[in-house]
């Protein structure tokens, strides 16, 4: 008796083809899913830096200002942070 005659043969054989289809399927939505990934995570880092260029562009933006203020009016800045120093010296004593 010939092995393609055989309806169970038949059957395993289209069996093992569905699940090599299902298996090809599966390492195709994984491909795609860590491409997908891949490409998102990229973005995200992108946005990140950008933000951080902004955030230290303003934080230089702000020194400058501060320095120039403090040149303008160095006594009425010294006030100020010793008026500074004395509230956080008194919080940090109440804790």
């Amino acid at each position: 008796m010939s092995r393609t005659s055989d309806p169970s043969a038949s059957a395993a054989d289209q069996l093992k083809e569905n699940a090599q289809q299902v298996t090809q399927n599966l390492r195709s939505i994984g491909s795609t899913a860590r491409d997908a990934a891949s490409e998102k995570f990229n973005d995200l880092k992108q946005q990140a830096n950008a933000y951080y260029d902004q955030g230290r562009q303003s934080a230089e933006e702000w020194e400058q200002g501060l320095e120039q203020y403090v040149q303008e009016k160095p006594i009425q800045s010294l006030l100020i942070a010793a008026g500074v120093g004395l509230v956080l010296g008194m919080l940090w004593k109440r804790s």
